[in-house]
C-alpha cells in the first residue's frame, strides 16, 4: 500500500495551523495579567438629564473607603466583580461594570440613578425620587430639580409623583417650565411655572401628557395674545376646556 505524501502534507498543514490559530485567540482573548500592576483607572461616568450627580472623584474615594481601589495594585489581585459589588452598594448607582485591559488599564462604566423630583413634604421628610421611582437619600446637591410640595406620602410618591416628574423631565419645554409641583389635601396636583403669575391645576395625575399638551396649545395660541400674566389660576383638569381665573386688579 503507497502512501500519499502529499496528501498527508496537506492534513499536517491544516492541522499546524488550527493549533496555531486556537493558541493564538486563546491569548488574545486571555491576556496575560500577571506579571503588571495597575497604571491607570479610568471612570466613565453615563451623562443624563442631569448632571454633577456623582463624579469620578466620588467613585475613587468610595473604592478606597472599601480597601479596592486598584491603582497600583497587581492586576491578578484586582477583582473586577468586587469593584462592581461595591460601587452597587451605593444608593446613587444603578449600573456598573469594569474590565481589566492589557497595558494595565482598569476602565469603570457607572450609569448613575437619575433623580427627577426632589420630595419636601409636609410631614417633614425631604427625598430624591429617581426615574425609576425608587427613593434616594438627600445628601446631594441637584441643579434644575423639581421640587415637590405638599400633601405628600412615600407611596404617592413613587406611584403618582414620579410619573408626572418623568414626563416632565422628558419633555424639553415642560423642564424648563415647571419648577414646583404642589400636592393638595385631596392628592389632585398644581404646577408652578417658571415664566408667568399664574398657577396650573392639573387635577388627578392621571392623562398628564395630554394636559400638558392642551397647555401648550394655550401657551401658544391663547397667553402670547392675551398676556402671561393676564391669568392667576389656569385649570386644565377637564378635556377639551380649559378654565382660567382672571388677576385681580
Amino acid at each position: 500500500m503507497s502512501i500519499n505524501w502529499k496528501k498527508s502534507l496537506i492534513v499536517l498543514c491544516d492541522i499546524v495551523i488550527a493549533a496555531y490559530l486556537v493558541l493564538a485567540v486563546t491569548s488574545f482573548n486571555k491576556p496575560d495579567v500577571t506579571a503588571s500592576h495597575c497604571t491607570e483607572v479610568k471612570t466613565d461616568i453615563e451623562h443624563n438629564i442631569v448632571d454633577g450627580f456623582l463624579t469620578a472623584d466620588e467613585i475613587s474615594k468610595m473604592l478606597r473607603q472599601e480597601k479596592v481601589w486598584p491603582l497600583s495594585q497587581p492586576m491578578h489581585d484586582i477583582s473586577s466583580r468586587k469593584i462592581e459589588e461595591t460601587l452597587l452598594k451605593s444608593p446613587f448607582v444603578e449600573k456598573a461594570e469594569v474590565y481589566k485591559t492589557q497595558s494595565g488599564e482598569v476602565c469603570i462604566q457607572v450609569r448613575q440613578r437619575v433623580p427627577v423630583v426632589k420630595v419636601m413634604a409636609d410631614n417633614g421628610e425631604c427625598y430624591y425620587i429617581d426615574s425609576h421611582a425608587s427613593v434616594m437619600p438627600e445628601n446631594r446637591f441637584v441643579n434644575d430639580l423639581i421640587i415637590a410640595t405638599g400633601n405628600i406620602s412615600r407611596k404617592y410618591a413613587q406611584s403618582h409623583l414620579s410619573r408626572v416628574a418623568n414626563c416632565i423631565m422628558q419633555d424639553k419645554f415642560w423642564q424648563n417650565q415647571i419648577v414646583q409641583i404642589n400636592v393638595l389635601p385631596d392628592l389632585t396636583m398644581e404646577l408652578v411655572p417658571r415664566v408667568g403669575d399664574h398657577i396650573i391645576f392639573i387635577g388627578s395625575p392621571v392623562g398628564v401628557a395630554k394636559k400638558l399638551e392642551r397647555m401648550r396649545k394655550f401657551y401658544l395660541y391663547g397667553l402670547n395674545k392675551a398676556g402671561w400674566n393676564k391669568y392667576s389660576y389656569i385649570n386644565v383638569e377637564f378635556d377639551n376646556q380649559i378654565i382660567c381665573k382672571k388677576v385681580k386688579k
